[in-house]
């Protein structure tokens, strides 16, 4: 079963509180606390130094009087020998583009239940049966064997037909997204390989709009909130009221979809609760995520030519593109990349409306490759 028990991110008193079914599978409903430098020292002297201990997967009964003997990490790395490390806010950074790609898929494959993504398995329904929780979704008795009853969180399938022929059918301003349509099957019943920008757009533009009337409003409204709570997260600038803000709204959000698909919760979507409060820290997330690395990593990898010197072929071709680099800002009468028509090179309208924000030009695409 997937994490459960964000009702204990929520102010004391919420309505959600009273009524989540999921209140008293946890020890506590308090909101968890933090350590303080001396607790935090205390469990770091209980790990050697660099050593992985052997970690021994602890079932639901044994969480008990046992969990304050059990050491919480395995391992001690060497930043913690650093004077000015146990003093710091952030430790560590959550990538906000792994984030949205692994919550994005999660909803991705349980809503449109693909086989091998959904969240929904068998062993989820018998996590059910073992809560003794959603009556309505455990597994039924039938001769001599057992069914999985329909979920309201999945699709049928005409209408996963349907929101498959919906992003062949989306057009994009030139270079805002990739091209979408190729990760619908050619059967048009599944998505598949969708990239960390992909699962970007989908998240926050796409889903809210094609999943309206597909699903109830009870399980759309809150797929459509985690898609605003994420663009707001990656806005350009942020806001400390609002930060804080998004910080009280995020728990509620994922109260609301545990009511739905308990299924789909693990430790990536829960990461979630905690973004706000390292944006607050940190500032806007184009300072923490990992596209720009990532971008120069892959092109770095297309300079490997021979696969024995990696190094080699990365340092012979890195000096190669400086060189014509330098030489291409000299030459007026060759094509180079600095010279060439932009990509935007559309129509212009200023005089039809006569405002000047429409006089730019403008391509719109299904995407680029």
């Amino acid at each position: 079963m997937g994490y459960i028990g964000h009702y204990r991110f929520l102010p004391k008193g919420h309505r959600l509180r009273r009524n989540n079914e999921f209140v008293g599978l946890h020890e506590s409903n308090d909101r968890p606390g933090k350590f303080s430098e001396k607790e935090l020292q205390a469990e770091l002297e209980k790990v050697r130094p660099g050593r992985q201990q052997e970690s021994k997967k602890r079932k639901r009964s044994d969480l008990g009087s046992k969990k304050a003997h059990v050491p919480i990490w395995s391992r001690r790395v060497c930043l913690w020998d650093l004077e000015y490390w146990g003093k710091l806010k952030l430790r560590h950074n959550l990538n906000v583009m792994h984030i949205e790609k692994n919550i994005c898929e999660n909803l991705i494959g349980t809503i449109l239940n693909l086989e091998g993504k959904t969240k929904d398995t068998l062993n989820a329904r018998i996590d059910l049966q073992d809560l003794n929780i959603k009556d309505e979704l455990k597994l039924r008795k039938e001769g001599n064997s057992y069914v999985m009853p329909w979920a309201r969180y999945t699709l049928s399938k005409e209408q996963v037909v349907a929101f498959c022929q919906f992003l062949r059918e989306l057009k994009f301003p030139d270079g805002f997204a990739s091209n979408i349509s190729r990760c619908t099957s050619a059967n048009g019943t599944k998505v598949q390989g969708l990239k960390t920008h992909d699962c970007h757009i989908l998240l926050q533009r796409i889903l809210p709009a094609g999943m309206r009337g597909f699903l109830d409003s009870d399980i759309y409204q809150p797929i459509a909130e985690l898609g605003m709570f994420f663009r707001e997260l990656c806005s350009k600038t942020l806001n400390r009221d609002v930060l804080a803000e998004m910080k009280k709204e995020i728990p509620i959000i994922l109260c609301k979809l545990e009511k739905i698909p308990p299924a789909f919760f693990d430790v990536m979507v829960h990461l979630a609760v905690h973004l706000p409060e390292e944006a607050l820290l940190r500032g806007p997330v184009q300072y923490g995520w990992m596209y720009r690395v990532e971008r120069r990593l892959c092109t770095l990898k297309r300079y490997v030519r021979n696969r024995a010197r990696p190094e080699g072929s990365i340092a012979e071709a890195y000096v190669a593109d400086e060189c014509l680099t330098f030489c291409s800002k000299y030459m007026d009468d060759v094509e180079t990349i600095f010279n060439r028509n932009p990509r935007n090179i559309g129509f212009s309208d200023e005089e039809a409306y006569g405002v000047d924000v429409f006089g730019h030009g403008f391509n719109f695409t299904s995407g680029y490759d």
